[in-house]
C-alpha cells in the first residue's frame, strides 16, 4: 500500500464523518469497548522458490480493533472506521478485520511478486550479483492514545521500505465521537475562520518546544519554510490539549522524524466552538 499522500487519508476520515453524521446512539450508560488484535509476522518471497537467501518482503502487522461495543450495528460502524483508517483505503471498510488483513496480504503479495521480472533483468545486468534493493518491509500497528465515555483517539503507524536509500514512516491520528460514531476534524472543534489563528498557535508552540526566539529561528533548525507549518487535521485529543503530528518531509527533513506539538485548550479558547466538543468532553471536567 502506498502512503505518499496524507490528503487521501484525511479524505477517508472525513468520509466516515459524512457517512455516519446522522447515526446517533441514545444517551445512557457508557458503553464499554472490548478490543482484540490480529498479529501477522511473515515473509513473502519475491520468487517462487523456498530460499531465504533470495529477496523477500518482511511483513509485521499488529492490528487492534473493537470486538464488542453496544449494539451489533454500533460495533459494525466502529469496526468500519478502524479498518478503513488502519489500511488507509475505503475499499477495506466493508470488510471484517480479518478479511481486511487477508486482502492486504493478498494485494501486497501480488504487487511485490510482480517485481520478479525486473529482478531477473537487473541480476543479469549486474552479471549475476544480487540486486540488494529487492528486500522490502512493511510494519503496521495502531495504538489507543485516549479513551473516555465519549471519545476514542488512536494512532496508526505505517513504516515501509521499498529498496530506496531509506524507508518511510507515517503517523496518522483518528478521533471518534462515540456518541455519534463519527470521526472528528478541525471543523468540528473550531469556529469559522479558525485557520490563521490556529496556525499562529501551532507555530508559537513549536517555538516554545524548540526553545527559540521567533519563527525564523525554526528555519535554522531545519524546518523548510514557515508557510509549511499549518493545521493538517492530523491530531488527537486528550485531557492535556490538542496534539498535532507532522510527518517526515511535511514541514522538515526526513532526519527530523515525526514532529509532535501539543497546544493546551486554555490557549485555544477564543477559537473553540462555544459549548462544543472540547467544552463537553474536557473543560467542564476541569471546573
Amino acid at each position: 500500500m502506498k502512503t505518499n499522500s496524507l490528503l487521501q487519508y484525511f479524505i477517508i476520515i472525513l468520509a466516515f464523518g459524512v457517512v455516519f453524521a446522522s447515526c446517533k446512539r441514545k444517551s445512557g450508560k457508557p458503553t464499554e469497548i472490548k478490543f482484540d488484535s490480529i498479529v501477522v509476522d511473515k515473509q513473502i518471497p519475491l520468487l517462487h522458490e523456498n530460499d531465504t537467501t533470495l529477496p523477500f518482503a518482511d511483513i509485521k502487522i499488529d492490528f487492534t480493533f473493537p470486538k464488542d461495543f453496544g449494539k451489533k450495528e454500533d460495533l459494525k460502524r466502529l469496526q468500519q472506521i478502524f479498518v478503513g483508517t488502519f489500511f488507509g483505503d475505503l475499499v477495506y471498510d466493508s470488510l471484517s478485520p480479518q478479511q481486511a488483513i487477508d486482502k492486504f496480504l493478498k494485494d501486497y503479495t501480488e504487487e511485490y511478486q510482480g517485481l520478479s521480472n525486473t529482478f531477473y533483468e537487473e541480476k543479469s545486468r549486474l552479471k549475476g550479483e544480487m540486486p540488494q534493493w529487492y528486500w522490502y518491509s512493511v510494519y503496521k500497528t495502531n495504538e489507543i492514545m485516549f479513551q473516555n465515555d465519549s471519545l476514542l483517539a488512536y494512532a496508526v503507524e505505517h513504516s515501509e521500505y521499498t529498496g530506496g536509500a531509506h524507508g518511510s514512516f507515517n503517523l496518522i491520528y483518528t478521533n471518534i465521537d462515540l456518541n455519534r460514531l463519527v470521526t472528528l476534524s478541525e471543523e468540528d472543534l473550531f469556529i469559522p475562520n479558525y485557520y490563521r489563528p490556529l496556525t499562529e498557535k501551532i507555530i508559537n508552540s513549536l517555538i516554545k518546544k524548540y526553545n527559540v526566539s521567533d519563527p525564523e529561528s525554526l528555519l535554522e533548525l531545519g524546518f523548510f519554510t514557515i508557510d509549511d507549518i499549518v493545521p493538517n487535521n492530523n491530531f488527537y485529543l486528550n485531557e492535556e490539549g490538542i496534539n498535532y503530528a507532522f510527518n517526515q518531509y511535511e514541514i522538515a527533513p526526513y532526519a527530523m522524524g515525526v514532529i509532535n506539538v501539543t497546544i493546551p485548550y486554555s490557549e485555544l479558547e477564543e477559537i473553540l466552538i462555544p459549548d462544543g466538543i472540547i467544552s463537553r468532553f474536557f473543560q467542564k471536567k476541569e471546573k
